[in-house]
């Protein structure tokens, strides 16, 4: 059964505070839906499965978008790997079936694609999933996610429901983690440089050997492909969202140093892991059904670096 959201809907976004919920909720509000629910985790804890089963019953919403995940980089999913798996799959296996149990019309579930195969084809089609061995740093969350994407797809196949899955390139932008232990790239280099820069530090020390190739989407941008996704597609199938364009680390360096204006030089530590040695989204399919990103990479760092002047000290503790 497709459906496509209405205005009138009551929307349940879960993980509304963080970089990805954030960012869907002010494309829904921007674009007149005005009926979204929102709960903090101290509300609402998307574990605890009978807590999740009465929120449900009580707020019957139409829509849910599940943006909720435990998320961070390859230093926290290395350190805490049974976190990582459990958390997310409770709050995915919470959410969704709620969701079916309370007569939800549709599902968008967000995935990443650091799940995909390690040493997948380039660009990565939709069809390497499930084809390969996974990147060791991120496993346990990339299997907790796969988990959650093909849920969504055997409850489609099984009881007919409009249940869809997404698969977001790297993401940055306003409500972006900054704190160095959990952070991904591009905002944890936007603090060092930052911070370099404030303490006229004489260079900045960076993970790895900046080699490995990536593709990064401003956080709105994504924010406004998932929302085209509710109101225009009901396939089986996930969908990448990015930008189909890539650099190196190296060159990411380069471009937020200069957005920060940070004068000094960069050392690169090749004792710690570079991660995947590519990952770019091929993202044909979300072209053919009529989407494109707005905001290349340059204009992106810029504008995230304002977000994070104007907002420093909460940054540092996101």
């Amino acid at each position: 059964m497709e459906y496509h959201i209405q205005k009138s809907d009551k929307i349940f976004v879960a993980g509304h505070r963080g970089l990805v919920g954030s960012a869907i909720c002010r494309n829904l509000e921007a674009k007149g839906y005005e009926h979204i629910i929102k709960r903090t985790h101290s509300e609402l804890d998307l574990t605890d499965q009978a807590a999740v089963r009465a929120f449900f019953e009580a707020e019957k919403p139409d829509v849910v978008v599940l943006a909720a995940a435990k998320v961070g980089g390859i230093g926290a999913n290395s350190r805490y790997p049974a976190d990582f798996a459990m958390l997310n799959l409770q709050m995915e296996c919470n959410v969704i079936d709620a969701a079916f149990k309370a007569g939800v019309k549709k599902l968008l579930f967000l995935g990443s694609t650091c799940i995909y195969p390690r040493m997948a084809p380039q660009p990565i089609p939709e069809t390497a999933l499930l084809t390969g061995p996974l990147e060791q740093t991120n496993e346990a969350y990339a299997i907790a996610k796969i988990a959650g994407m093909q849920m969504c797809k055997y409850y489609k196949r099984q009881h007919g429901v409009d249940y869809i899955s997404c698969m977001p390139t790297n993401l940055y932008g306003p409500e972006d983690n900054y704190d160095l232990e959990g952070s991904h790239v591009l905002p944890a280099m936007i603090r060092k440089f930052h911070e370099a820069k404030v303490n006229n530090a004489p260079h900045v020390e960076l993970w790895g050997t900046g080699s490995p190739l990536r593709e990064f989407l401003y956080v709105d941008d994504m924010a406004d492909a998932c929302v085209f996704l509710l109101e225009n597609y009901s396939g089986e199938e996930h969908v990448n969202i990015g930008t189909g364009k890539e650099l190196t680390i190296k060159e990411l360096a380069g471009l937020v140093k200069e957005a920060v204006g940070y004068e000094g030089e960069i050392h690169w530590d090749p004792k710690m892991p570079d991660g995947t040695p590519r990952k770019l989204c091929d993202v044909t399919k979300l072209h053919e059904l009529g989407w494109k990103h707005k905001v290349d990479l340059p204009e992106g760092i810029r504008l995230s670096y304002e977000w994070f002047l104007q907002n420093i000290e909460r940054a540092r503790n996101l």
